[in-house]
């Protein structure tokens, strides 16, 4: 029987105006005559000149940076750390929070670079993926399977052939497949929003059918995967994404992660989040969700 498991490694010994409208009773007035609010002096007028009106509130001129910034910050507390980066490909505003060079563990993330990598030998031997490798990319991608992952991930070389890939995607190479487990490979939010415009945009080295089929595995994760940074999309449409979570140490601590595609009033934006330190995997879940939904909401001010 085939065995379809979400990533879930044993865990491994290795590392949440009042604008006060004064009234006062003025002596005088008539019963029913409204109070006068009380005011200050007005400021002297010239003669034959036409009423001064309130200018426009002034515009938030804050940078996306800055906005999506001030968005997170208001959030609070929450346990471990996280970073996250937010690009709408629409208006072409982007930001990031947290530091560009914190790593983390990629868990099963690292299942689409895999796929990248596969697609990128293929084009270049210029065949098309066998039927056994659809099979597997499948079973990784939608059911994130590790006994697939682990097939694909020899068959591409492991960490020489995914670092070579990498040097083509815009990835930092020397992350790739260091001397543990492939879902133990450090990663940055910076090296997987370049991985997602390299499935999601034109410019990239990936074919426009490579990068179709990388979306359209992406588009069909298993129920209960279907999670993460979705939350920042709009409801009702089904978002484009992978995740991946991993319990790291003793005591053992969560590491969990969602990338992908979500279409927010008019707007595609790529989001992805890392985070570790969770203390179970449903929080790391919901921080995600929250930060997700959070920063596209501060990127794009002006959708519903």
């Amino acid at each position: 029987m085939k065995r379809r498991t979400p990533f879930l490694l044993v865990p491994l010994l290795v590392g949440a105006t009042l604008a006060a409208h004064l009234l006062i009773p003025t002596p005088g007035l008539a019963e029913g005559t409204p109070p006068r609010p009380l005011s200050t002096a007005a400021a002297p007028t010239v003669p034959g000149a036409p009423p001064s009106r309130p200018g426009p509130a002034p515009a938030d001129t804050a940078t996306p940076e800055q906005a999506v910034r001030r968005a997170l910050d208001g959030l609070g507390a929450h346990h471990g750390r996280y970073a996250i980066a937010v690009e709408d490909l629409t208006s072409g505003r982007a930001a990031a929070y947290g530091a560009s060079t914190e790593t983390f563990a990629s868990a099963s993330i690292i299942k689409v670079d895999i796929l990248a990598a596969l697609l990128l030998q293929a084009q270049d031997r210029g065949v098309p993926l066998t039927a056994a490798q659809r099979r597997l990319a499948s079973d990784m991608i939608r059911f994130s399977d590790n006994d697939a992952a682990q097939e694909l991930w020899t068959g591409i070389g492991r960490r020489q052939g995914l670092d070579a890939a990498n040097a083509r995607l815009g990835l930092t190479p020397a992350r790739a497949g260091q001397r543990g487990p492939w879902g133990l490979t450090r990663t940055t939010v910076g090296d997987q929003m370049a991985l997602l415009k390299a499935v999601f945009t034109e410019d990239s080295p990936l074919t426009a059918a490579s990068r179709s089929y990388v979306r359209t595995l992406m588009g069909d994760v298993a129920a209960d995967q279907n999670w993460g940074v979705g939350a920042a999309g709009a409801p009702g449409v089904r978002p484009v994404l992978k995740n991946g979570w991993l319990p790291v140490g003793t005591p053992a601590l969560w590491a969990v992660n969602s990338m992908g595609l979500v279409e927010r009033a008019g707007h595609t934006l790529l989001v992805v989040v890392l985070t570790d330190g969770q203390p179970t995997r449903e929080a790391g879940t919901a921080l995600i969700e929250r930060t997700a939904s959070t920063a596209a909401g501060a990127l794009t001010p002006h959708t519903p």
